[in-house]
């Protein structure tokens, strides 16, 4: 098993005075692909957020590549894809204008050499949003706001991906290359941490599913099988189950 690339210690965090993340235990490892599943509050955007910096711990350790995140500076080794929005928030800009602007980590007080244009041109390549490189992202679809979001991230060349429920309300279409996409990463070496609410498509990438429940882990382990009725064709909402093989759906864990 590769090196820690993310290292959470009984981390805790609080939205105003709420507790949201009780003691979180995650450790991803370099070239894992981890899946955090869990219904709507239970902390799984918290958790990735916290990675990050966007929401502050009130308790325990977060490591980046070996180094406490409060220390660390390398995000250029990080790609982030936030929950689905508009890529642009309403403001006029064309596709390659987004995806270009997740390549500034990587560049020398933003000026863009031959190589950072090619690695937007190839971030574009790999969603398949190429042929829509000079249109405004407000007029696309959802699912290629999506995907214009992930080329951002990809543009840095990221060794870590974190993905907050990249599939939500997109299309199957845009499912698929979304995949695609992710499986092109993950053969190059990438570390991936994903929020999901349900497998789909993804399904055969993940390694480990960690499964929360209001704020605390409740299942660390093989990525969960359909069973029964969800095993069926054309049913693929997969739902975790927890050690003791209980179907969190029908105990109420997950919705």
């Amino acid at each position: 098993m590769g090196e820690p690339v993310i290292s959470m210690r009984q981390v805790t965090a609080e939205l105003g005075s709420r507790p949201v993340l009780r003691g979180i235990d995650l450790t991803v490892h370099r070239g894992e692909v981890v899946a955090l599943l869990g219904a709507n509050g239970s902390g799984k955007s918290t958790a990735v957020r916290s990675v990050i910096g966007q929401v502050p711990v009130s308790g325990g350790t977060i490591e980046l590549f070996g180094t406490p995140r409060r220390s660390f500076r390398d995000w250029a080794r990080v790609g982030y894809v936030p929950q689905r929005t508009t890529a642009a928030g309403g403001v006029p800009a064309t596709v390659t204008e987004i995806v270009s602007a997740g390549r500034l980590s990587r560049t020398r007080f933003g000026v863009f050499r031959r190589a950072d244009h090619a690695a937007v041109r190839r971030a574009l390549d790999l969603v398949g949003m190429a042929d829509r490189a000079k249109d405004s992202v407000n007029a696309l679809s959802g699912g290629q706001h999506q995907r214009v979001l992930i080329a951002r991230a990809l543009a840095a060349e990221p060794e870590l991906l974190i993905m907050d429920e990249p599939m939500a309300g997109v299309d199957l279409a845009s499912q698929e290359v979304l995949a695609a996409t992710l499986r092109e990463q993950v053969a190059q070496g990438a570390t991936v941490l994903l929020v999901l609410h349900e497998l789909g498509p993804l399904e055969p990438l993940i390694d480990r599913a960690v499964v929360l429940r209001d704020g605390c882990v409740l299942h660390d382990g093989p990525p969960p099988k359909a069973v029964g009725q969800h095993a069926l064709p054309g049913h693929d909402h997969v739902h975790p189950h927890d050690a003791t093989g209980a179907d969190p759906i029908r105990t109420g864990l997950l919705s």
